[in-house]
């Protein structure tokens, strides 16, 4: 089949499973094909549809996200690997990077840390962005911290990236200019996707039953963590402004809620 129908019968086999059916199903043909998504497109009506497309729509249909199945995710300016063990990096996040940017606009951060680090994404895209500066990236889990270290070597970050294992910031002496979390925020109650849900690391989803627990954890630990003039940006979920932001109030931090695209909460911007 040419590539331009099969891009059209594959939109359409995705329509129940994914609220991107026609986005898929061009990332995974331009999979498929070994091309980029753009070259692709450019050249979809000269193309054939290699048959393993066909099984790589089926895995998208029966839920398996696109990351997992291609291996892959952009973010920020990376293409990074992605793993069943860590969580799918998503365009909210980088409220995250945009955030640091603007605070330090007409500066630049020496030392960074990145508490859950999951893939290395939010460490890696700050690296990426200030070339001189090293960060470090926490995580409890060693398959999160192998694929975070793995990203690092491929992007030729290894000498300024260092991932090691820890319980958010327990027994960390140092101070960094910028700390970034993306902490699981979701309620043990929430219902989520199927491909969310079955796919991705519990562990990296789940707070409690009021989706806080982890803020809880860092809230009393940033401002031993945080340099002078420095700021901690942790991602929220869209309606935790107020209970999240409440928490590192109460140890007497300063925090400003900001928010993404999509005009809902995401990130909390704290400073001593």
């Amino acid at each position: 089949m040419n590539a331009a129908d099969a891009l059209r019968d594959a939109a359409q086999r995705l329509q129940s499973a994914s609220d991107t059916p026609r986005l898929d199903a061009e990332v995974l043909l331009a999979f498929a094909l070994g091309i980029s998504r753009e070259d692709m497109i450019l050249r979809l009506r000269d193309l054939v549809a290699p048959a393993r497309f066909d099984a790589l729509v089926g895995r998208r249909s029966a839920g398996e996200p696109v990351a997992h199945i291609t291996g892959t995710r952009d973010f920020w300016t990376l293409t990074l690997a992605v793993t069943p063990d860590v969580l799918v990096p998503r365009p909210d996040s980088e409220t995250l990077i945009e955030a640091a940017i603007e605070h330090f606009r007409g500066g630049a951060p020496k030392r960074i840390l990145d508490l859950g680090a999951g893939s290395g994404a939010l460490l890696l895209a700050a690296l990426d962005e200030w070339r001189d500066a090293t960060g470090l990236g926490i995580d409890i889990s060693d398959a999160a911290l192998a694929v975070a270290s793995a990203n690092a070597a491929r992007l030729g970050m290894a000498d300024r990236a260092a991932f090691r294992r820890g319980d958010w910031g327990e027994g960390l002496a140092e101070r960094f200019d910028l700390i970034l979390a993306n902490p699981p925020y979701i309620s043990t109650a929430a219902a989520l996707p199927h491909d969310v849900l079955h796919h991705e690391p519990h562990l990296a989803l789940f707070a409690g039953t009021d989706g806080l627990d982890a803020y809880r954890r860092l809230a009393p630990q940033l401002a031993g963590l945080l340099a002078d003039g420095g700021v901690a940006l942790l991602e929220i979920g869209f309606d935790q402004g107020k209970s999240a932001a409440d928490l590192f109030r109460a140890e007497a931090l300063q925090v400003a809620v900001r928010q993404d695209l999509g005009k809902r909460d995401r990130c909390l911007e704290i400073r001593t």
